[in-house]
């Protein structure tokens, strides 16, 4: 089945280039120029993957990355043209999953894109259920509990979590993590990490800054408790 994926920015040359590019993968592709028209779209669509400009115009793209995220959990990659770092920890701190500076290269883009289809793709032949006490994860449908309730993560929350909860005990340090869950080539920092940690434990614990399941080794980085 071919994969779905919605492009959006306000700058059509862009967008055009993106999508002869994406469909030359056999990927479907919607087009939008505005955070109103995006943010409709993927509320009417089931996307794979959204790339997100920053700059748009009636909603910012994190305006929109922050709605999406309240009823979905698509992989988005937001695209800034600002090098400004505070850009991109904004963008995940509302729940995208990567960024991709402008100028960029397409095959870039492309690298990215299919990075994180494979990884969903791997992980949805998975039929596990990781279990700790109230905390659950169902790894054929890449989706999270604690007790009754569904927590709403990211997917790379998700892997991050699924990480952890799959070696507990085992400590990992930030450059580990930032390594195997975003890849070598990715070019931020661990601070990516530390964001992720931060937004996770919010989600998952009744008090964050004592977390029961995703802990501290000072000097070290972060484990899972069982």
């Amino acid at each position: 089945m071919s994969k779905k994926a919605l492009v959006v920015d306000d700058e059509k040359v862009i967008v055009k280039g993106i999508k002869f590019s994406l469909e030359q993968d056999d990927i479907i592709v919607d087009c939008a120029y505005d955070g109103q028209e995006a943010l409709d779209k993927a509320r009417a669509n089931e996307y794979d993957i959204i790339l997100l400009d920053v700059m748009l115009p009636i909603m910012t793209g994190f305006e929109v990355c922050q709605q999406i995220r309240e009823f979905s959990n698509v992989p988005i990659i937001m695209l800034t043209a600002k090098g400004d770092d505070m850009d991109k920890i904004l963008g995940l701190e509302y729940g995208a999953d990567d960024y991709i500076t402008k100028p960029f290269n397409i095959l870039e883009v492309k690298a990215r894109i299919k990075a994180i289809m494979r990884r969903a793709s791997k992980n949805a032949d998975s039929k596990d259920v990781i279990s700790y006490g109230d905390l659950k994860l169902n790894e054929e449908y890449r989706r999270v509990f604690v007790g009754s309730k569904e927590i709403n993560v990211t997917s790379r929350e998700y892997e991050l979590l699924e990480l952890l909860a799959s070696n507990p005990g085992k400590v990992y340090s930030r450059e580990e993590l930032l390594t195997t869950i975003w890849g070598t080539e990715y070019p931020g920092d661990v601070r990516t990490v530390d964001v992720h940690i931060r937004r996770l434990r919010e989600k998952l614990e009744s008090n964050p800054s004592e977390p029961r399941y995703v802990r501290t080794k000072w000097g070290s980085g972060y484990y899972f408790q069982a």
